[in-house]
């Protein structure tokens, strides 16, 4: 999981959406607003929202752009009193402020998989200047000194907390980091825009230096070490907002330990237990479970500062997750049926010796109440497993609900106690053929789904994974919910009105995604049905990143914009609404909103212009020309290639030779950069790589005939393919060191869109090569996701535009991996490959009020925007389906054919 989309969880169970506008009272740590936010607003002050905040400030005030700031920090029972304190002084002094409102978001911010840089910071003052910022910090000190909080650790502690310090700027500006991503900046005394940095740890800017009220407690913070310990810390394993995990060994027996940290007041349990206490729960825990086999042994408990650290025994092997990626079957193209047979005797071999250590848990009365694939190290030789993180067991007299979790194994709120670690591993049951649980989230009874179609590929395992889906389904009374029906299949069971709805007795997916036009319409009006336009913030809801930027919500990748598109593309027609909200809020997108493509303005441009807007969208081009955009970076998401695309489209719709011009400095400009980063910072793929560098270039030449911009294309292209690696299967995949992606937006398939491009305007027998090592890696028979850009309807794009020819995998190529040398029939027909992946996003269909909708990033919630959710379902589907061409802006389908050599003129 990635941290941070847990907390856009809490507010709708269907959609990801900010924390703030969760109500009060809702979750476990919920509540009213605190006092000071219901206060009337001071005499000669206004207020207002700024997302998880509530901003106080004197009318007329003028702050500086930049400069110390102070943070005070405050524990959930501390907090009412601390912030009032705080107010008065602010509102005494005339200061400016800011706090978090409720006790609901200060939990959130001190939650274990919180942000670390942002953790721990609830009040926010903004002083003058220095000689104003150590004064205020001294007299909060006085005020409120010594009231437990969490140490900010982007922050310098002033004394023992809970104030704390930190350079930083005061306004909303942006600039380019070093991956040409736009990030909040700062301005060095040249002028220039810098990155404000805001990671876990304190940094002074280059420039800056401490001034002397700041120098003890910077003294006082180089002090702290962990050369107290008996143990000496070899490296970590993990990190939490709650504190780290790390390999070490003992300094007197040279034996190797794991030390896990607990920091005091922060990483924060649903329950408010924070960190320490977790430590204290899983010291006990192991203590009362000593000499079981399948937990690990404690070796003591130290107190360093004010962190704890418990020492436990080292556990050789790898955790359960590593294997079922390496075993999984369906992660090649072309599984035998003895292969398939073969790992699910092996799953189900597994999960009883889970099942064995969970029982010799219960067996001491101890609910472990947080199993899933990765708390679980199996030995190499996979004859034993342990099971790790204690931190929530519990007694099982206590009939605890569960406090932490993975959230693809959250136990309904009505399990308590042994049903806890029953729930979870009837999850395991279900996961270990296909890791999609998360989606039981949206809905539980999405799990019969995935036992009927795994027990399709594992027919051996069709009992054990019916009786999984079965205990995930029970009610509180012990009853089955009973199975969905699949789409399409004949039932003698008529029709409820729960069905009609979409409720439990309805089928999944409610329509089957091949089934054109059937789905379009069902799509859409999913997509329709979720429409918010009384929001300012965003019209459909989609990815977590709607909520980071200024026009997140309007975007092409996440926002209103791409929606508008697939609809269009797709022949499902516009939501006139949806239009005009964006027309609406596309006149004043916000301070420091993205201009990039699928991120920001120019992508808003293209689209306004597509829609038919042109004035608007000249306008915004407008924008966008006003700012430092020759900063950006150089790639097709948010920077010079996107912006390139864009100006050129709109000069060859309005003959300007401005845009024209400035279309040609991007190609510049994203050609240099794309190819001048060092190997540490250099992405790949087509919305991060140097393949929209190609992309642009491509474009440009086939305005200009320039054959030096293919010259320019096919070195970007090179750059792109060095960074891609390939595996057993044949197929080419890009390498990040610690994983291969085969995907459309970050992943080799991406590559291949633009080698495809290519190859239609010159002869290059090396980039014909790869090309079939690229379709291989787009017939996986499983993605973990079905986002376009993440997940398998990027290979459903991929897979109706390419001309590449499709072929099995060499035999002795998928020997090594046990798979069936012998290939698929699939696998060397492109109809039949291409019917495959459309086929296979029924695995991940969910439904939204009746209609076919689906996760998007995590699995955790729906989204319906075009990166992670339905539209970019929708428009892959399109281009798989539909009667019309279509496909991603700049990337239409190709106009060679079957037949028809690559290579024109050049």
């Amino acid at each position: 999981m990635i941290k941070g989309y847990g907390v856009f969880c809490d507010v709708d169970r269907h959609f990801y959406d900010t924390p703030h506008r969760r109500g009060p009272g809702a979750g476990a740590a919920g509540g009213p607003a605190f006092e000071a936010a219901e206060r009337p607003v001071p005499t000669g002050w206004r207020s207002h929202r700024e997302g998880d905040w509530l901003a106080l400030r004197p009318i007329g005030d003028r702050l500086p752009a930049q400069g110390w700031k102070i943070h005070v920090s405050a524990r959930l029972d501390n907090a009412e009193p601390v912030l009032a304190r705080v107010w008065d002084l602010c509102v005494d002094r005339g200061l400016a402020f800011k706090f978090v409102p409720t006790r609901a978001l200060l939990h959130n911010r001190n939650a274990k998989y919180a942000d670390r840089g942002s953790s721990g910071k609830f009040i926010t003052v903004y002083p003058a200047d220095e000689q104003q910022a150590g004064a205020v910090a001294a007299a909060l000190d006085a005020l409120v000194g010594g009231e437990p909080g969490p140490y900010i650790l982007s922050d310098l502690r002033w004394g023992s907390g809970p104030v704390h310090l930190r350079y930083g700027s005061f306004t909303r500006r942006y600039c380019y980091d070093e991956h040409g991503e736009a990030v909040p900046a700062l301005e060095r005394p040249d002028g220039a825009l810098v990155p404000d940095r805001r990671g876990p740890g304190f940094r002074l800017p280059e420039w800056v230096e401490a001034p002397g009220f700041l120098r003890p407690h910077l003294a006082a913070r180089t002090a702290d070490t962990v050369s107290g310990l008996p143990c000496t810390v070899e490296r970590a394993l993990h990190f939490s907002n709650g504190g780290g995990v790390y390999a070490g060994r003992d300094k007197a027996t040279g034996e190797q330990v794991v030390l896990k940290e607990a920091r005091p007041h922060a990483g924060l349990a649903s329950d408010g237990a924070d960190a320490v206490e977790r430590l204290e729960r899983e010291r006990a825990a192991l203590e009362h479970l000593a000499g079981l086999d399948c937990v690990p042994a404690v070796k003591g408990v130290h107190d360093v500062g004010e962190h704890r650290f418990l020492v436990l025994e080292y556990i050789e092997g790898r955790p359960l997750n590593s294997f079922l990626a390496r075993r999984h079957p369906l992660i090649g193209p072309d599984p035998a049926p003895e292969r398939l047979a073969a790992y699910a005797q092996w799953a189900m071999r597994l999960h009883r010796r889970v099942e064995e250590a969970v029982a010799a848990v219960h067996g001491r009365g101890i609910v472990f109440n947080d199993l899933h694939l990765f708390n679980v190290m199996v030995s190499d030789d996979e004859s034993a497993v342990v099971l790790l993180d204690f931190e929530a067991a519990r007694a099982a007299e206590d009939r605890a609900r569960q406090t932490v979790a993975n959230p693809g194994f959250v136990a309904p709120a009505d399990r308590r106690g042994f049903d806890v670690d029953r729930y979870a591993l009837a999850c395991l049951r279900i996961s270990l053929f296909s890791p999609l649980t998360s989606l039981f989230a949206v809905d539980r009874a999405k799990a019969g789904h995935l036992a009927q179609e795994a027990a399709r590929d594992f027919p051996e395992a069709r009992g054990f994974l019916e009786r999984g889906a079965a205990e995930i389904l029970r009610d509180a009374d012990g009853a089955s919910a009973g199975l969905p029906v699949t789409a399409g299949e004949e039932t003698a069971r008529p029709a409820s009105s729960g069905a009609e709805r979409g409720g439990a007795g309805a089928p999944f997916p409610p329509v089957a995604p091949g089934d054109w036009p059937r789905s379009r319409d069902s799509m859409a009006a999913a997509v329709l049905a979720s429409a918010t336009p009384d929001r300012d913030d965003r019209c459909f809801p989609g990815d977590i990143a709607q909520f980071a930027t200024a026009c997140g919500g309007l975007s092409f990748g996440h926002g209103a914009a791409g929606v508008l598109y697939a609809l269009a593309e797709s022949g499902a027609g516009t939501d006139p609404g949806a239009e005009e909200w964006l027309l609406r809020r596309a006149k004043e997108p916000g301070p420091g909103s993205p201009l990039g493509f699928f991120d920001g303005l120019a992508g808003l441009a293209w689209t306004l212009d597509r829609l038919g807007h042109r004035a608007p969208a000249l306008d915004l081009v407008d924008k966008v020309l006003a700012e430092p955009w020759e900063a950006a970076g150089p790639s097709l998401h948010g920077g010079t290639a996107g912006l390139g695309l864009v100006f050129d489209s709109l000069a060859a719709d309005t003959g300007e030779a401005d845009l024209r011009a400035a279309a040609m400095r991007c190609a510049e400009l994203s050609a240099q950069r794309a190819l001048s980063r060092p190997d540490d910072r250099r992405r790949a793929g087509l919305l991060h790589g140097a393949s929209g560098a190609a992309l642009l270039a491509v474009r440009l030449h086939e305005r200009t005939g320039d054959p030096a911009l293919l010259d320019a294309a096919r070195d970007a292209l090179q750059a792109d393919l060095d960074r891609c690696v390939t595996g057993v299967s044949g197929a080419l995949q890009v390498d990040e060191g610690w994983r291969t992606l085969p995907y459309l937006g970050e992943g080799s398939v991406g590559i291949g869109m633009v080698v495809d491009d290519f190859l239609e305007h010159r002869r290059d027998e090396a980039l014909e090569q790869v090309r079939p090592q690229i379709v291989r890696a787009a017939q996986s028979r499983f993605y973990a996701q079905p986002g376009l850009f993440r997940g398998q309807a990027g290979m459903v794009l991929y897979l109706s535009r390419t001309t590449a020819p499709v072929s099995s995998a060499s035999p002795a190529a998928d020997a090594s991996e046990g798979a069936d040398a012998s290939g698929d029939a699939a696998s060397a027909d492109p109809a039949r490959a291409l019917e495959r992946q459309v086929d296979g996003l029924s695995l991940h269909a969910m439904r939204y009020r009746g209609h076919l909708a689906f996760p998007g990033e995590q699995m955790m919630r729906l989204s319906m925007d075009l990166a992670t959710g339905t539209a970019g379902c929708l428009l892959a589907l399109a281009a798989a389906r539909g009667g019309e061409p279509t496909g991603l802006p700049f990337l239409p389908p190709l106009r060679r054919r079957e037949g028809h050599g690559p290579g024109r003129d050049n």
